[in-house]
């Protein structure tokens, strides 16, 4: 070994929106834009909850601003309807 022996970095914890981040990036298949806009509200909602129960009240305000832009867009859609 001419650099010397490698160290084992330890892993850092993974936040609780992650988690929830990676089970719901499940098979994607292609739906009208309302079906999108229904699933990121969604989705945006359960990271929110995720970091509230996690404590990080910062992270959930920013996940609820993201479910908000959604909420809009599907009511936009459905006014046009």
């Amino acid at each position: 070994m001419l650099n010397g022996p490698k160290t084992m970095i330890p892993r850092q914890r993974r936040p609780a929106a992650s988690v929830v981040r990676s089970k719901l990036r499940t098979a994607r298949t292609a739906h009208p834009s309302s079906q999108n806009a229904q699933r990121n509200y969604e989705r945006y909602l359960a990271l929110a909850r995720a970091e509230v129960q996690a404590g990080n009240s910062v992270g959930a305000e920013n996940y609820y601003q993201h479910a908000e832009h959604y909420f809009r867009l599907m009511s936009s859609t459905q006014e046009k309807d």
